[in-house]
């Protein structure tokens, strides 16, 4: 097999979702063949990596030149980091060095107010002095008062971990029916699922007549198609203003979601309002972000755009009506476009239209018509037609259901909706019925997530308080039914007759809520779950990572690690650069200033007996940009675990091995976040939710614990994959087997089906 830049991709691509690729036909595959003395090594070096190759995927690796089993051994470290520094701060940190804050003022008064004069010590390559007894320095691998490290390693400890992790094969084919699947699915793809989709359009093309299940998704295959100088081909995907400005939007931000100039203005002047002098660093990133923003487009994009906009079938006001909510944004896109001038040129008569009827404001618009008849403005509410005219807007109508049964009354509104109910897409009323419990509840706290990154508390509707317990439990019941309802009238009309009536569901799809609603931005590169999934903790320990700072030339770049250890009296403790022990948890040491290229690292032990003497409740796993601006773009981060004790080194610190990491994210390009809590440890269960948790704060203690209960309620009452399934087999009376080879092929649901973006989004029509 000919090694590519291509395959590379592909093994890239593969390696999250538990999988390798070599392009081989797997009915050829031969399970005869003897190991060669090369793969015998290789299958060594896996194993000490914590991975385990799955029957065909040996097979397939028989076949395979020398020079591909490196190409995957490059795959590997890449993801996982191995060829990283990981040198931390602190030699054997789990002994802690007994610095303190005195310490730290003795080194001040040193060094900044002439206190060395008059002191014996030693200075560091830095330029800073330490005063004899305060920083044993023996201790450290550099400066203990700034954070810069003199020393970096590539070593890694190797085959700690308890629990290896099956790789299976995939081929050409399976990577092209994934390709398919990213582009048919019907919610919007997390950040792992969209990096995979971009490389894999880049390298396999685009197929001919997919039909792209989520408007986000199509901005991928319009980039693609403009890249390849094919523009024209983008119009089928283009079928509104609000498509073309989305893609603009993109091209200028890398976000699929439209976010306002004024709102990314002011967001990147809150990432730096903590620096020093606040006013003026806050004004200066403002005044940043805002250059960036500017628009500027050659001929050939204002040419394009115009040829979009004038191939749009819609009419002038429907178009207008599309435009208005970000009539801001789109008289900026049209000057900066020309389309005035393009819109006079002969061929461009529908883009003249839409200008004019745009300009004119000489259209009406449907959320206008439904504030009056809502009676916002007026007070005098016309429930027929704000009825009607809701049934108009099926998705409208779906995101606003709750606020609406509180103002024209739970019956009447329930009644329309369940008229429209066929039109709305299932993952819009999955949706409802796992924010039902929340919204109706006047004692839980509901969480919004901007798209800016922050997380934020909601206070409950007032208006609940003019319904009894009783009542806003049976609004609860009613908003699940529709979904039941909804659910098992789809699944009632498949064709099951050519299969044997019988259904596996792995258990592990039952800790896996449907991925409906939670947007994950980060990168999973070596292996892919679903926010809200569950790991069980195999030993005592847990050992927190996370690297930062690769390809960088040396700077100030402080990333902090830290954790939130909430107890069950209610009180609460912050492990981190502040406070490096506590019960339970030890920290490896703080850096603030990054070696050249090579990165550096921080970790955080945690001692599940130690904190379940203490009486600890739950920890909180959290990285924090304390310097300037957003959580650094090539942060990896994530967690280990092993039944076996884990090695942290005397003589140098490094506490890293890939055999052990149960879990590992990397910070997506266009990041806007802050901090983030990447999961939580539950200590008497002895388990830990991945969750991305995005808050705005240079350091945890800013972190909103009550809002974080929220989520983790909000996640915990999610519908599971398991429970949809068991749904399905419900309405369609098909037997629930424990074993996989006893059910039907097409009934078998796997761990590694849930993993297929378009696998659940099928299951939900």
């Amino acid at each position: 097999m000919e090694t590519t830049d291509r395959n590379k991709k592909l093994l890239a691509v593969a390696l999250r979702y538990n999988a390798i690729f070599a392009d081989v036909d797997r009915k050829a595959l031969s399970h005869t063949r003897e190991i060669s003395r090369e793969l015998a090594a290789f299958l060594l070096s896996l194993s000490e990596k914590g991975y385990v190759a799955e029957e065909d995927l040996l097979a397939a690796l028989k076949t395979v030149p020398e020079s591909y089993l490196g190409d995957i051994t490059a795959a590997i470290d890449t993801a996982l980091g191995i060829n990283l520094n990981w040198m931390p701060l602190v030699k054997g940190w789990d002994t802690p060095t007994g610095e303190s804050f005195i310490d730290h003022c003795i080194t001040f008064y040193a060094n900044y107010l002439g206190g060395r004069d008059h002191m014996s010590g030693t200075t560091l390559p830095c330029g800073h002095f330490i005063p004899d007894g305060t920083f044993p320095l023996e201790r450290y691998n550099g400066c203990p008062f700034c954070g810069t490290p003199f020393k970096t390693s590539n070593y890694v400890y190797k085959g700690q971990g308890s629990k290896k992790k099956s790789l299976r094969l995939m081929t050409l084919q399976d990577l092209e029916n994934l390709k398919l699947s990213l582009l048919e699915s019907t919610v919007p793809l997390d950040g792992t699922q969209a990096e995979s989709l971009k490389t894999l359009i880049v390298a396999l093309g685009l197929p001919e007549g997919v039909e792209i299940g989520m408007k986000e998704t199509r901005m991928y295959v319009v980039d693609a198609l403009v890249q390849a100088d094919r523009a024209e081909a983008a119009i089928p995907y283009l079928t509104s203003p609000a498509d073309i400005l989305r893609y603009l939007w993109y091209k200028k931000t890398k976000k699929t979601q439209i976010l306002e100039p004024k709102v990314l203005i002011k967001h990147a002047g809150k990432l730096n309002s903590h620096m020093w002098p606040s006013l003026d660093k806050t004004k200066e990133a403002e005044a940043v972000m805002k250059q960036n923003l500017k628009l500027k487009y050659d001929r050939k994009t204002c040419r394009t755009v115009a040829q979009w906009l004038n191939a749009l079938e819609m009419d002038a006001d429907e178009a207008c009506e599309i435009m208005h909510p970000k009539r801001g944004m789109w008289v900026r896109m049209i000057r900066e476009l020309r389309l005035g001038e393009y819109s006079r040129k002969p061929g461009y008569e529908r883009l003249n239209r839409l200008l004019d009827t745009f300009y004119k404001d000489d259209y009406s618009v449907w959320k206008g018509q439904l504030d009056k008849a809502l009676g916002i403005n007026c007070g005098c509410v016309d429930y027929n037609k704000a009825l009607a005219l809701l049934k108009q807007r099926p998705g409208t109508f779906a995101r606003s259901l709750f606020s609406i049964m509180l103002r024209l009354g739970p019956n009447p509104t329930i009644q329309a909706f369940r008229d429209i109910l066929d039109k709305v897409p299932p993952r819009l009323v999955l949706s409802l019925a796992n924010a039902a419990d929340l919204y109706f509840d006047t004692d839980a706290q509901r969480i919004a997530r901007p798209l800016t990154g922050s997380t934020k508390s909601i206070p409950y509707n007032k208006k609940l308080d003019n319904f009894t317990p009783e009542q806003r439990e049976s609004l609860k019941r009613s908003v699940w039914s529709l979904y039941k309802d909804a659910m098992t009238s789809r699944f009632q009309k498949e064709d099951l007759s050519s299969t044997s009536g019988k259904i596996f569901i792995d258990k592990a799809l039952y800790d896996i809520p449907v991925s409906v609603g939670d947007r994950s931005s980060s990168i999973q590169d070596a292996s892919a779950a679903l926010q809200g999934t569950r790991f069980q903790v195999e030993g005592d320990a847990v050992r927190l990572f996370m690297q930062w700072g690769v390809g960088l030339k040396a700077q100030h770049l402080d990333m902090d690690l830290s954790v939130a250890i909430c107890y069950k009296d209610g009180h609460r403790e912050d492990c981190g650069y502040f406070n490096l022990s506590l019960p339970g948890a030890k920290h490896s040491g703080d850096i603030r200033n990054i070696p050249d290229q090579v990165g550096t690292a921080e970790y955080i032990e945690l001692t599940i007996p130690e904190l379940q003497e203490t009486g600890a409740k739950f920890v909180a796993f959290s990285c924090n940009a304390y310097s300037h601006g957003a959580i650094s773009p090539n942060l990896m981060v994530g967690w280990m675990n092993s039944a076996f004790p884990m090695t942290i080194s005397n003589e140098t610190g490094v506490a890293y091995d890939p055999s052990t990491v149960q879990h590992i994210v990397r910070i997506s390009e266009g990041n806007l976040e802050k901090g983030l809590v990447f999961g939580v440890l539950d200590i008497d269960n002895r388990e830990i939710t991945w969750l991305e948790m995005p808050f705005t704060a240079q350091v945890v203690g800013k972190l909103d614990t009550s809002a974080l209960d929220s989520l983790l309620r909000r996640l915990k009452n999610k519908l599971k994959v398991g429970e949809l399934l068991q749904l399905k087999a419900q309405a369609q009376h098909l037997t629930i087997t424990d074993k996989e080879n006893d059910a039907d092929p097409a009934l078998r649901f796997t761990y590694n089906w849930a993993l297929d973006a378009a696998a659940v989004s099928k299951l939900l029509g």
